[in-house]
């Protein structure tokens, strides 16, 4: 059974957007086929062969002919010769340290949820409202520049919630949000006729499914 979207943690909440994404859905059924084919070549545990599961150069990354791995933050599983296992290559590469999950589940459990810390957010434009540049002086100490700083911080932030703009965001303030922008993507990948409202939503319900779940995982 599916979480209430006022159950769900920031990490179901990034989870609910990845297993969304059409390339971790079609990397998971590649990633799959080929685990299959491993395990009824070399067995599955506690009868697996490892010994010769680990000389079969499918049981490694990348997945043919896909050679993208954003440096992950985190240990890999590496073999002596410094190759990836495929299942680590696989994880890291979608931002997990455990088994990469089948994006049918709806429903994991935190254990199951081991993500590996995402890279940090590029820099918004110079006229984003939610971007401040704060400028220090390194010939002064910086314990009162920070301090301003501190203090400069909060009182945008009460600006922008006082126009509507929740800042910083929070699991609790974006739920809402987030729940749109599911219901949005899958009513348009069902083939639902949207109305204006939500049409309006669903470049953004795109967005979000692509990469959005690591700015979820930016969230405390």
């Amino acid at each position: 059974m599916a979480h209430a979207a006022s159950e769900r943690t920031r990490d179901q909440w990034a989870w609910e957007f990845l297993r969304r994404n059409p390339g971790y859905q079609a990397d998971y059924r590649r990633f799959m086929a080929i685990w299959q084919a491993l395990e009824a070549a070399y067995g599955t545990p506690p009868q697996r062969d490892f010994q010769r599961w680990k000389r079969d150069p499918r049981a490694y990354g990348p997945l043919p002919g896909d050679t993208e791995l954003a440096a992950p933050t985190g240990e890999l599983c590496l073999a002596e010769d410094e190759r990836v296992l495929l299942e680590c290559w696989m994880g890291a590469k979608w931002g997990f340290y455990k088994f990469p999950l089948d994006p049918a589940r709806t429903a994991p459990g935190p254990d199951e949820l081991a993500w590996r810390p995402p890279p940090p957010a590029a820099l918004r434009a110079t006229d984003d409202p939610l971007r401040v540049d704060l400028p220090f002086d390194l010939a002064l100490p910086l314990p009162p520049q920070l301090e301003a700083a501190k203090l400069r911080l909060a009182s945008r932030a009460a600006q922008l919630r006082r126009t509507g703009i929740a800042a910083p965001n929070t699991v609790a303030n974006q739920r809402t949000r987030w729940t749109d922008l599911l219901r949005v993507f899958d009513a348009a990948a069902a083939g639902t006729r949207l109305d204006g409202d939500e049409a309006s939503l669903l470049e953004e319900a795109r967005a979000m499914v692509r990469h959005g779940y690591r700015d979820i995982l930016r969230l405390a």
